[in-house]
């Protein structure tokens, strides 16, 4: 196996320990306090959390060859509402993250992803690679973001460290 692709699986396993790690912080406030607007780029615990599953589900859309996933992927930032739907979307979620990498070959690293963003005119093409490597590096970003707001609100996320990964 490439080191890519180990690295790549790798880092889907990361995100769903990471994940599962901020929501258990999150689960020690109220809904009241994940929706709080805490000044952050998507406003709240609960708004940032709800890019992360959203932009997850457009890229793995579109390593699915669908160049325009905005027409099928709803997307909000207030959606879902509810605690426990979305912490069950998030599973959900990360478990389609672990398959994607877990089912990746060696060839699908040498291919290109193409998208229309923004329902635009203008078709982007990059390399699978960096799509992929995207896909992990926008989650650290956001996680990151999130586990600030979740430490200024007094709750006690698990530490972010790769290689306290188990």
């Amino acid at each position: 196996m490439s080191e890519m692709l180990a690295h790549l699986r790798l880092m889907a396993r990361y995100n769903a320990w990471q994940n599962g790690s901020l929501v258990a912080a999150a689960d020690a406030l109220s809904d009241a306090d994940r929706w709080r607007d805490r000044g952050a780029f998507f406003g709240s615990i609960a708004g940032t959390f709800n890019h992360l599953l959203w932009d997850d589900a457009l890229w793995l859309a579109r390593f699915d060859g669908d160049t325009r996933p905005e027409l099928s992927v709803p997307v909000s930032l207030d959606a879902p509402r509810e605690w426990e739907a979305f912490k069950a979307m998030r599973r959900a979620r990360d478990r389609d993250v672990l398959d994607w990498a877990n089912g990746l070959s060696e060839a699908d690293l040498d291919g290109v992803i193409a998208w229309y963003p923004g329902g635009g005119d203008v078709r982007v093409e990059k390399p699978a690679t960096v799509c992929f490597a995207h896909l992990f590096n926008h989650q650290t970003h956001h996680r990151g973001q999130i586990h600030g707001m979740l430490t200024a609100a007094g709750a006690s996320p698990e530490p972010t460290d790769l290689p306290m990964l188990g």
